[in-house]
Parts: C-alpha cells; structure tokens; sequence
C-alpha cells in the first residue's frame, strides 16, 4: 500500500491510497464515521435557567459542542469502577453568567485546562437583562454509532482515481471541449487536446458524451485499486489521529477473527 498525502491541516486531509481494494477504503471509513471515540457533554445538571429556552434545548445545544479530546487521559464511563463520574472517565464544565449577553462555547469552564471546546464563539443561549443561567455540563467518551454528538468526522469519503484517455487523432473542436469541462480539467497545450490536474475530474462524463460525435476520442475510466480519500473532523482529534486509531481497530478486528478461526480449529 503506498500514501500520498495532498493537503493536510488540524482538521482536514486529503491523500491518494494505493494498493487496496473497495473492501479495505470502505471499512475504514465507516469505521472513522462510528467508531472512533470522542468526547461530548452526556449529562447536563441545571441549577437556575431564566432563559426563554428550555432547559432540554439548552442540553441538547451543549451536547453538540465539539470537545477537543485526550484520548490518553480518559476511559469509556463503562470501564471505570466509580459510581457516577470521577476524573477518569469524564470532564466537568461549568456555566454560570447572567444577562444581558450572549452566552458562548468560550463561556465553558472546565475542569482539565486540556479539555475545552473546540471554538470559541458557538452561541449557546442569549440571557436578557436580569436573567441568569447556572448549571454543570459533563462530558465523557462516546461513539458515533450511539449518537452523532460523538461523530468525529463532518466529512469522510472517497472516489476512485480518475483515469482520462485522449485519442487526439480522433477528437476535434478543441475549444468545445475546454469550455464544456465543468472542472476546467481539460486543457490544450501545443494544438493537442490534454488534461491539467486530473484528481480534480469528478468523472461527470461530460466530454465522453461529447467525444460520441468524434467517434468516442475520450473515455473516462478508473485507476484500478487508486483512491482519494478525503476527510475532515469537528476539531475534537486531528485527521492523522481519526485515521491511527481506524486503522488500529481494523488491526484489532482482523485479530480477532484470526484468533476465533484458531481456536474452532
């Protein structure tokens, strides 16, 4: 397998995978949509709410708040031996202000200085003058297959790697087919009719529909076991790590299915 990384940032990267099948992109990308924990605000306890907003809106707002997320300093509430919540399996966020203001993510006290909101500036509840909002947020690890507010992606997928063929002893009308390229992909460059940054075709086949009329001059086809694979996250973990710990429970999986077919044998 060979990676060639495009683009990559704190929350987005895009990268060409080679040697692998649909099988193998698909399951990971299904596994960075659901199966990779985050943290998120699970319960919610509300002292005072004057608001015009009720209080399980407001719980509801504050689940969706993306959480920056230490997953080396924090286990699933269900591993951990304590009755309720203790510091090893969750993060306690406190919220006390009073109107006239906007209340934002920012307005989130934690008590891990690691831990904190994502950004800054998500509005959470407007307070008018004289009301006031008091209350204890709780985060802990989830997964996105229980509820979307543990989701660390926003965007994941991929497409296969775009393969354009030119017969140039076919096609005319050059110009034509520049100007009907939705993606500008295609291009002429010494009188011959070529193509500039080919993982920008989206395959859409509108200059081999064209080519029909130039005895098929075009076909648009695939690189056989090549994908772009694009993902983006919330912010809570970096795209580098959704991917790590993908593929380490993909390793984990196969495993297990390795050691079950040992032991039946």
């Amino acid at each position: 397998m060979n990676i060639e990384i495009r683009e990559k940032d704190e929350e987005r990267a895009v990268f060409v995978v080679e040697g692998v099948d649909d099988t193998f992109i698909n399951t990971i990308r299904r596994i960075c949509l659901v199966e990779i924990p985050t943290l998120a605000i699970e319960d919610v306890n509300i002292f005072k709410n004057d608001a015009k907003m009720f209080d399980e809106v407001l719980a509801h707002r504050l689940g969706l708040i993306p959480i920056k997320t230490d997953l080396n300093s924090y286990i699933f509430k269900s591993e951990c031996d304590c009755d309720n919540h203790c510091s090893s399996c969750s993060v306690s966020f406190l919220l006390k202000e009073k109107g006239p203001k906007i209340v934002y993510s920012k307005d989130l006290k934690s008590d891990d200085p690691a831990i904190k909101p994502v950004y800054d500036t998500i509005p959470i509840v407007e307070l008018r003058e004289g009301e006031e909002v008091e209350l204890e947020a709780i985060a802990e690890l989830g997964l996105g297959s229980e509820h979307a507010k543990w989701q660390a992606t926003t965007t994941c997928g991929y497409k296969y790697y775009p393969k354009i063929i030119i017969d140039n002893d076919k096609v005319t009308d050059l110009e034509e087919y520049v100007e009907e390229c939705p993606r500008n992909v295609l291009q002429i460059e010494d009188g011959l009719l070529t193509y500039n940054d080919v993982e920008n075709c989206s395959t859409c086949r509108t200059c081999q529909r064209l080519s029909e009329k130039d005895d098929n001059g075009i076909t648009i086809d695939f690189e056989e076991g090549k994908y772009i694979f694009k993902i983006e996250t919330d912010g809570s973990l970096r795209p580098e790590e959704v991917l790590t710990i993908a593929c380490d429970i993909l390793s984990e999986k196969a495993d297990n299915i390795i050691n079950f077919v040992n032991e039946e044998e």
